[in-house]
């Protein structure tokens, strides 16, 4: 009998010189196993190869990660892409249907940076695609010529809501210091989600899923940077492996009394 839930995390479709791979990166395997307790397998891209039921079946969670891709524009009514941006439509054909069927079925998910704009597309909603580029909005993206403590490190406040999953999990505070590292960001919020923080200009940096059955949480920064250094990140992936185990033991037959 497993001791450990299983969460399915998810990859991005890329070339290793003329072979298409799949990847993801270490820093959330790693917060998957040392942060959430539990057992980390990347799910590759395969769209529909692999069915969401089949996928479902065998996960306790899905972490939906971030990228250097964004979501294709398409899924979310807009129109061309902005020059020099980088898709991945294997990852779109992957996740945006696993995540619908995940959350239907009642399994946790946490979706951090592209995986929370996935969520917003899920749900209707649309993304700016260069938020630095509309006024009133600053510029969220990091500088990529800085160390990576640098890029990773704190950016900016976030307001908490109020009563909020994330105020629970800070401790009830307010506020907290995120980092930033993204160049889309929420245009219209999707029809279902519930914003859990605000970033000083008034983007929207974490969100959930108002009538999920189980924690269902989308945040724009990256608490799987690190994340045993930072009281709330440690909070985020403790109660997402929670609800993992708590899916894996209401899963797991009792054993029989003789």
């Amino acid at each position: 009998m497993r001791t450990r839930p299983l969460i399915g995390i998810t990859a991005d479709r890329t070339m290793m010189g003329p072979h298409a791979s799949h990847v993801s990166g270490e820093k959330y395997l790693l917060a998957a196993v040392d942060g959430a307790g539990a057992l980390a397998f990347v799910l590759p891209a395969l769209g529909e190869r692999q069915r969401a039921s089949d996928i479902l079946e065998a996960v306790d969670g899905l972490l939906f990660t971030g990228s250097y891709s964004n979501v294709e524009p398409h899924r979310y009514g807009s129109q061309a892409s902005e020059t020099d941006t980088l898709h991945d439509p294997h990852r779109d054909a992957t996740t945006l249907p696993l995540m619908r069927a995940a959350i239907d079925a009642g399994v946790p998910v946490l979706a951090i940076c592209r995986g929370f704009q996935e969520m917003n597309v899920v749900f209707g909603g649309t993304l700016h695609q260069q938020v630095h580029a509309v006024a009133g909005y600053t510029d969220h993206r990091e500088n990529k010529a800085d160390a990576l403590d640098r890029q990773y490190g704190p950016a900016h406040t976030v307001k908490l809501a109020e009563g909020g999953l994330l105020q629970q999990l800070a401790g009830n505070a307010r506020d907290v210091q995120v980092n930033s590292l993204h160049g889309q960001g929420i245009e219209r919020l999707g029809a279902g989600l519930v914003a859990e923080a605000y970033a000083p200009d008034g983007l929207i940096e974490a969100v959930i899923v108002a009538r999920a059955a189980t924690f269902a949480l989308g945040v724009q920064w990256h608490p799987e940077w690190k994340h045993a250094e930072n009281a709330l990140s440690t909070a985020i992936f403790g109660a997402f492996g929670d609800a993992c185990r708590n899916r894996m033991l209401a899963r797991t037959p009792r054993a029989k009394h003789a």
